[in-house]
Order: C-alpha cells, then sequence, then structure tokens
C-alpha cells in the first residue's frame, strides 16, 4: 500500500519506506482436472476466501472513507481528508482474479471476449459491478451455480468481485497497467518481434547488433554484454533500457541501408518505436 502524490523515484526508494506489505493474498490449491464438479466447488470456495480477506484488509478504509480524518498536510495544515483506494496495479491475470472475470475479458467495459480488438469505433457500456453484485444476492443459494446466459456472455462471475461495497470507489477505475507486463514484456515484445521482421527483411541483424554492443555507458544504464540476439531471457530492467535506446539502435543500423525502396519502411519501423 502506497500513496498516489509521490514521484516514482521516491516511491521505489528502499530507504523511503513508502510501499507497506498490509497483507499477503492467498494462494488457492491447483484444481486437479479430472471432475468439474470438485474444481467447481473449489473455485467458489477460492472466490469466498478471496473476498474474505479483502473484507478484513480494507474495512479499516470504510469508516473512513464515509467520515474523513484530520490528517497533517505537506504545507504544516491539518485537514478533513477521505483517503480511498483510487488504484490497483498489477498484471492483467491478477486484475481477472479479483474482479471476478474471465481472463481474456476487459475489467473495464463489457466487450465480449471474442471482439476485443475488433471495431475499435464500438463503445461498450462499462461494467457495474455492484449491479452485478445485487443481482447475485436476489438468486437463491441453489441458484449460485446457475449464473443467468447475459453473465456467461460477459464472462462475470455476479458477487465475486472483491472491491464492490468500498464506499467512493469504483472497481472499474482501479484496473491499471503494469509497465513491466503491458509495456516492457506486453506492447515492446509485441513491438520488437515486427522490428526483427523488418532487420531480417533487409539483412540488417548483424548491423543492429552492433550498434547494441557499442552504446556507451552512462548513469542508470546498464551496458549490454553480449549481442542482441544472443540474449535468450530478458529481464526487467534490460527491456526498460532496451526501450530507451531502440530508435537510436535502429537508426544507425540502417544508416547505410537508404534506399528508395525501404526508406519509408525503415522510417516507420523507427517512429513507432520513438513512440512507444
Amino acid at each position: 500500500m502506497t500513496i498516489g502524490n509521490i514521484l516514482s523515484r521516491t516511491r521505489t526508494s528502499l530507504a523511503k519506506m513508502l510501499i507497506l506489505v498490509l497483507a499477503l493474498l492467498p494462494v488457492p490449491p491447483k484444481f486437479d482436472g479430472q471432475s468439474a464438479c470438485p474444481n467447481e466447488a473449489q473455485r467458489q470456495t477460492n472466490a469466498h476466501v478471496l473476498r474474505a480477506v479483502f473484507d478484513l484488509v480494507l474495512v479499516p478504509l470504510q469508516q473512513i472513507a464515509r467520515e474523513g480524518t484530520i490528517m497533517d498536510c505537506a504545507d504544516g495544515k491539518t485537514r478533513l481528508c477521505f483517503p480511498i483506494l483510487s488504484a490497483w496495479i498489477t498484471d492483467h491475470a491478477e486484475h481477472a482474479a479479483l474482479q471476478g472475470i474471465g481472463s481474456t475479458l476487459c475489467p473495464k467495459c463489457e466487450v465480449p471476449g471474442e471482439e476485443l480488438g475488433g471495431n475499435l469505433r464500438q463503445i461498450y457500456e462499462t461494467c457495474d459491478y455492484l449491479l452485478y453484485r445485487e443481482k447475485a444476492l436476489r438468486h437463491e443459494p441453489a441458484e449460485a451455480a446457475g449464473i443467468p446466459e447475459s453473465f456467461q456472455r460477459l464472462g462475470v462471475n455476479i458477487g465475486n468481485n472483491g472491491f464492490t461495497g468500498l464506499d467512493r470507489v469504483s472497481p472499474t477505475d482501479l484496473h491499471k497497467p503494469d509497465l513491466l507486463h503491458n509495456i516492457s514484456l506486453g506492447l515492446f515484445k509485441h513491438m520488437m518481434e515486427w522490428v526483427e521482421g523488418v532487420l531480417k527483411k533487409h539483412k540488417q541483424q548483424q548491423a543492429f547488433d552492433e550498434a547494441w554492443k557499442e552504446i556507451p555507458p552512462y548513469h542508470g544504464f546498464r551496458v549490454p554484454k553480449k549481442a542482441y540476439h544472443e540474449i535468450t531471457q530478458w529481464q526487467g530492467q534490460e527491456k526498460r533500457n532496451l526501450s530507451r535506446c531502440i530508435p537510436a539502435i535502429l537508426a544507425s543500423a540502417f544508416q547505410q541501408y537508404w534506399r528508395p525502396h525501404s526508406e519509408i519502411q525503415t522510417v516507420l519501423s523507427i517512429r513507432i518505436s520513438r513512440g512507444l
């Protein structure tokens, strides 16, 4: 847990101790994959346990969010403040488990899984997890397994969202991208696969490796010890280092290869890497 209005370099400093561990979320047992009924019962138990842990951890915020508390501010004055849960930074797999949705669905809107990335101009309704929970409470316990067809289509496990019921908190606003999984290991990885295809097509892989190994050291940058194509396993810090200098490396690799038929594609690749 941390406070939102803090500089990232201050937040990540271990000496400042600005990130506090409140609780460790339980790790449920794995399914045996032999029978559907025990697995479904275990899945319901996992959801109830996770909900109980969230209620235990977040219940102190409820009264403060409703009534406020006097807090010291940076200017030396005291004010009535209403601290609320405003973000939950993690990867998509954990968000899917906490929000009670399918792993291939969006935690913010009601877009079906098969339509993700389809019509970019299509506007979908925002997920209303509080409404889902109210509808779940109307069902009898014997009907708990019979989720309505509309919710099955959306992939929503009604009543399993760990954030519903928190005052002044909208569960759809808590989903924040994780830089490591979404940018460094997600979008950037996808872009580099496309860049590698461009390098292979124009036979500039060797030039790219040479430019990569000749990067001089500077503050905050770890000099690579191997050629780019010799690295089989990437760390998060190495991905961030590459993202800082990829436009310059790509331009250096193609500096001797400016031909009319390849200029547009090369310039486009450099602009895309720079934009990311």
